[in-house]
C-alpha cells in the first residue's frame, strides 16, 4: 500500500503554475525586470566604486532606493487596491525605463554623481508601487491550490534573472568598458517587461472608490499584526538580511580581499541567485512542506552561518560556495512567507499588505546595504560581514522563543482563517483528513 507520503509525491504537479498562461506573462514580466534590475545595479557600484573608491558612496545607493520605498509604501498599497493593477505595473516599468536611461546619460557623459542617486530615487518610487502591483497580482493569474506552487516557480524563475543579470553586467563592463552600453540594453528590457504585463488578460475587480486616508492606509499593518505567523515571517526576514546582508560590499571584497575584478563581481552577485534557483526548483518539485516554522528557522539560521563563513574567507570558491548557500537559504524563506502571505490575505487588501511587506524587504535590502556600507567604513568588510552572521543567528534562537506559533506552524496548506480574518494554526496530525472540513 503506498505511504502518505508517496501519495502525495505522485499527486503533486510541479509545473502546475506553468500551465498558465496569464501567470507565464507574469513571470516573464518580472524576470526580464529583475535581469534589468540586477544589471544595473552591479555596474551601478562598479562605476561608483571606481569613481569614488568610497564604501559610503556604495552604502548610499541603498538608502536613496530605500527612502522613497518607505515614505510611499502605505500610500501606494492604497493605490494599488483603488486601481487596475496590471496599469501600474505596465506604467511603472515605463518610468523606470526613463530612469535607467537617464542613468546611461549620466555615464555617457561623466555627468554629476548627484544625478545618478536622482534617478536611483525615481527607481526606488517606482519599486514602492511595482511591488504591491504585481505581487496581487499574481493569485488571480492561478488557482488557490496552486500558490505554493506559483510562489515556488515566481522565486525561481526571478533567481535566473538575478543570475544571469550580474554576471552579464560584470562581463559586459569587461567587454565593452562602456557602462552605458548596459544601461541602454536594460532601459530596453524594462519596456519589453512593461508590455508582458500589460498582456495579462485577468483583471481583478477594482473596489468601490475608498477615501485614502490614514485609517484605510493602515489597514494593511493591523492586518499583518494580527498575523503573528506572518508578522513573524516577515521580521525574520527582514532582520536576516538587514544584519546579514553582504551583497552590498561585494565589490570591496572583489577589488580588496578576494582580487578578482569585474568579472569575479558579477559571478560573486550570481553565486546567491544560483543558489536560490536549485533550492526554488527544489521546493516546486516536492509537495507543501510539512513542518513549514521549523524549516522556516532552520533556513533563516542557516542564512546566518554561510554569511559568516563568507564574512572571513579569503578563498574566490569558498566565498562563492557560502554564496550559494545564502541564497538558498534565502530562497526557502521567501516561499514559506510569500505563500503565507497569498494564503492569507483578502484581495481587497492584498496592495496594502504586500505594501507593508514592501516596507520590510527594503529596509533589510537597501537599508541594510546603508547600514553595512557604514559599519564597514568603521570596521572593515570582513568584520562587518560576520558580526551580522553571528547577530543573524542570535536574532532567530529570540524569535523562535517569542513566538512560539513558528515552531508550531506545519503544513501552510492547513491554515484557516476565522469570520474576522484573524490567523488560525491547524495542525495536521498523521493520519488526519486532507479534507479542509476535517
Amino acid at each position: 500500500m503506498a505511504t502518505r507520503t508517496g501519495q502525495e509525491h505522485e499527486r503533486h504537479d510541479s509545473y502546475a503554475a506553468l500551465r498558465f498562461r496569464d501567470f507565464r506573462f507574469l513571470v516573464s514580466g518580472g524576470f526580464l525586470a529583475g535581469f534589468a534590475e540586477d544589471m544595473v545595479g552591479v555596474v551601478v557600484g562598479w562605476e561608483l566604486y571606481q569613481r569614488t573608491n568610497s564604501a559610503f558612496a556604495l552604502g548610499l545607493v541603498g538608502l536613496v532606493q530605500i527612502v522613497p520605498t518607505l515614505l510611499l509604501a502605505l500610500p501606494a498599497g492604497h493605490f494599488v487596491d483603488q486601481h487596475n493593477r496590471k496599469r501600474i505595473a505596465a506604467v511603472t516599468m515605463l518610468v523606470m525605463a526613463a530612469a535607467v536611461g537617464t542613468l546611461a546619460a549620466v555615464s555617457s557623459t561623466d555627468g554629476a554623481l548627484a544625478l545618478v542617486y536622482a534617478a536611483l530615487v525615481v527607481t526606488g518610487i517606482c519599486r514602492a508601487f511595482i511591488f504591491p502591483a504585481v505581487s496581487s497580482l499574481m493569485p488571480h493569474t492561478v488557482p488557490e491550490s496552486e500558490y505554493g506552487n506559483a510562489a515556488a516557480w515566481e522565486t525561481s524563475l526571478s533567481q535566473i534573472a538575478t543570475i544571469s543579470g550580474p554576471a552579464v553586467g560584470g562581463i559586459g563592463v569587461a567587454i565593452f568598458g562602456n557602462e552605458a552600453i548596459i544601461y541602454l540594453a536594460a532601459a530596453f528590457m524594462l519596456l519589453v517587461a512593461s508590455g508582458c504585463f500589460g498582456l495579462i488578460r485577468a483583471n481583478p475587480d477594482v473596489p468601490v472608490a475608498e477615501k485614502m486616508t490614514v485609517d484605510s492606509m493602515l489597514v494593511g499593518v493591523r492586518f499583518v499584526r494580527s498575523n503573528r505567523v506572518i508578522l513573524a515571517s516577515i521580521t525574520l526576514d527582514m532582520v536576516a538580511v538587514l544584519l546579514g546582508g553582504a551583497t552590498a560590499l561585494l565589490p570591496i571584497f572583489a577589488v580588496d580581499i578576494l582580487h578578482v575584478g569585474s568579472v569575479g563581481l558579477g559571478f560573486m552577485r550570481a553565486a546567491p541567485a544560483i543558489g536560490a534557483l536549485i533550492a526554488g526548483v527544489i521546493v516546486a518539485h516536492r509537495p507543501p512542506f510539512r513542518f513549514a516554522g521549523r524549516t522556516l528557522l532552520i533556513v533563516v539560521a542557516g542564512f546566518g552561518v554561510a554569511t559568516i563563513v563568507f564574512g572571513l574567507s579569503t578563498n574566490l570558491w569558498l566565498s562563492l560556495a557560502a554564496l550559494f548557500m545564502i541564497g538558498a537559504f534565502d530562497s526557502i524563506s521567501m516561499i514559506i512567507r510569500g505563500t503565507l502571505v497569498m494564503v492569507w490575505t483578502p484581495d481587497e487588501m492584498r496592495g496594502r499588505v504586500i505594501s507593508v511587506e514592501s516596507v520590510f524587504v527594503g529596509i533589510s535590502n537597501e537599508l541594510g546595504a546603508f547600514e553595512s556600507g557604514v559599519i564597514a567604513a568603521l570596521l572593515g568588510a570582513t568584520a562587518t560581514v560576520a558580526l551580522g552572521g553571528i547577530g543573524t543567528i542570535l536574532v532567530v534562537g529570540a524569535i523562535a522563543l517569542w513566538w512560539p506559533e513558528v515552531r508550531r506552524l506545519r503544513r501552510l496548506d492547513r491554515l484557516e482563517r476565522d469570520e474576522d480574518g484573524a490567523l488560525e494554526i491547524r495542525r495536521l496530525e498523521p493520519g488526519a483528513s486532507d479534507s479542509p472540513s476535517s
